[in-house]
């Protein structure tokens, strides 16, 4: 899988680098058929943004965390992220299962 992690307007210090690596491996562990993640790290005003797009074989996920904490903000950007692929997931799932049913139904 690809990973690439930029900033705007922020410098990505190797400690910021550090704990992103260390959150991929939740993405990894769902799912083995993950194309690339790119995020980017913005600071605006007050806010810390992440924003996320993970690329899965048949589909596109993305998210976006504002926090005070830019290290809050990857956390939860991989919190939602997790969901949202848990999500992709039944729902291929429950396509294959029904397709399988069908056939064991009608053949």
């Amino acid at each position: 899988m690809q990973f690439q992690l930029s900033g705007q307007q922020i410098e990505v210090t190797p400690a910021l680098r550090d704990h992103a690596t260390a959150k991929l491996d939740r993405l990894t562990r769902l799912d083995d058929k993950l194309t690339s993640l790119a995020i980017v790290l913005s600071v605006d005003k007050l806010r810390q943004c992440a924003d996320g797009t993970l690329r899965v074989t048949g589909a596109t996920l993305h998210a976006q965390a504002d926090e005070a904490d830019m290290y809050a903000s990857i956390d939860i950007l991989f919190d939602k992220l997790v969901i949202q692929l848990r999500k992709h997931r039944e729902k291929v799932g429950d396509k294959h299962q029904h397709e399988a049913r069908e056939a064991r139904q009608y053949g």
